[in-house]
């Protein structure tokens, strides 16, 4: 029986991250990843596939990533994981032993049971499928009238894309907005505007009743009784996590479906740990089970099991999941991190929300300025920023991390409100008018006459 030392099942983003972290904290450690794909996708490049990129081998992640950390790749499937005696089976028959497992097996998207004709031909997911999501891409080529369900941040870029390749794209939702889990409505509706500018049919609001179509698709029918007339359907409606090789293990999976772990991402058994999609999740804020899945999330997770696989740090441990996302249509970005405003209202938090509208250069007259938005959300009592959404150019990307760490480090609006920031013209706001700290301004003063 060959054996390693780490053995990290699952290549993808979570996988990877945990394993390069590993060997580095490790070096003396031997590490071997196993994949059942032959390539591996950037997950949150998926949607720029079928538009932005030329082809989908722009969007493959190097296998040079794991030879050049002295990580050992193996293709297979994982079918078996003995506990007892350490070691993995494999479909091939080969068995592997470890001193130490770490599970990345990732998602794979929902195909709800409850819909009828979700099993039609031409209706699609969007799985991390190089195979798949090629032919998928070829397909819709020759296609005209696409229906896209589900408006969360894969649905959206991936409208968008497909309408920038000349298809004819309507987007459907069942909550009152698109992106509505992330921001709330005065800015969900300005990333509607930006969607429908570019040539994409959005219709919020209203559920799907049913598929439509004799073995192949013809149409989407509404819970409003509108059909939508369409040559193919892409269900964008969420993943579930892909525990089937922990369950039969013999592993602990919570009640949503994830592989429980603790702060340092190990399982029910301290030497197999869990990162990434499949792993449990949990508000950094209410410490309820929550069922997010992103990329940034697990990599943050991998990096604290890469970090514990052998010697456990009380500092390097995962405090809950904060939920960081951004976005782009056309030239405008859309960023939140936290709770909207909506969500800390339902969870029973007392929040004052401030926003303020500047721009992202100055002076103003300089080319590519744009607005950006910044609306924080912070505790009345103490000030404590809960969540932030920001609207605005590509700097919002990192304006976003940078409310992200704001969050985690339980920072004060007064804590923004004297931080010294760095500007220049052509790459930030001014600083007699800087976004983010105006918005905590904005609270403060609230906060003063409340």
């Amino acid at each position: 029986m060959e054996k390693t030392d780490v053995l990290v099942i699952g290549g993808s983003a979570a996988g990877i991250v945990v394993a390069t972290t590993g060997k580095s904290f490790y070096p003396d450690k031997d590490f071997m990843l196993v994949r059942k794909e032959e390539k591996v996708l950037v997950p949150c490049g998926i949607p720029y596939m079928f538009g932005t990129l030329e082809n989908s081998g722009q969007n493959v992640v190097p296998d040079s990533v794991l030879s050049n950390a002295g990580i050992k790749l193996k293709i297979g499937e994982a079918v078996l994981i003995d506990q007892k005696n350490k070691s993995c089976k494999f479909s091939d028959g080969q068995e592997i032993g470890f001193e130490k497992l770490v599970l990345a097996t990732g998602s794979t998207p929902v195909r709800p049971s409850w819909l009828k004709g979700a099993d039609l031909e031409n209706v699609y997911t969007i799985p991390k499928d190089k195979e798949y999501l090629d032919s998928l891409k070829a397909k819709l080529d020759k296609l005209k009238n696409i229906v896209v369900i589900g408006g969360g941040f894969i649905g959206v870029e991936l409208a968008d894309e497909l309408a920038k390749a000349g298809n004819n794209i309507t987007l459907v939702e069942m909550m009152p907005h698109i992106l509505s889990l992330a921001f709330d409505k005065e800015l969900a509706v300005k990333a509607e505007a930006a969607l429908e500018s570019r040539g994409v049919n959005i219709k919020a609001g209203v559920g799907v009743r049913e598929i439509t179509g004799d073995g192949k698709v013809t149409g989407v029918t509404l819970n409003d009784d509108e059909t939508l007339e369409t040559d193919a359907v892409i269900l964008s409606v969420g993943y579930h996590p892909n525990t089937e090789l922990a369950d039969k293990s013999g592993l602990e999976i919570n009640k949503l479906g994830f592989i429980k772990v603790n702060e340092y991402m190990h399982t029910n058994n301290l030497d197999i740990f869990a990162v990434g999609d499949c792993a449990e999740k949990f508000s950094f804020l209410t410490r309820t089970l929550k069922g997010l899945m992103l990329a940034s999330t697990s990599c943050a997770e991998a990096r604290i099991a890469g970090m514990n696989l052998y010697k456990l740090s009380i500092v390097r441990s995962f405090s809950g999941t904060i939920a960081i996302f951004c976005t782009a249509i056309g030239d405008t970005a859309f960023g939140a991190a936290g709770v909207t405003e909506n969500l800390a209202n339902e969870r029973g938090f007392e929040i004052i929300a401030g926003t303020f509208e500047g721009i992202d250069r100055h002076p103003g007259t300089l080319p590519d300025t744009q607005k950006q938005i910044v609306k924080l959300i912070a505790s009345a009592d103490s000030g404590v920023i809960l969540g932030g959404e920001v609207i605005g150019g590509k700097s919002v990307g990192e304006l976003v991390n940078l409310i992200g760490f704001v969050i985690q480090n339980r920072m004060t609006v007064d804590s923004i409100l004297t931080s010294q920031i760095g500007t220049h013209p052509l790459l930030t706001a001014p600083p007699t008018a800087y976004p983010l700290i105006k918005a905590a301004e904005i609270i403060e003063k609230k906060r003063r006459n409340s």
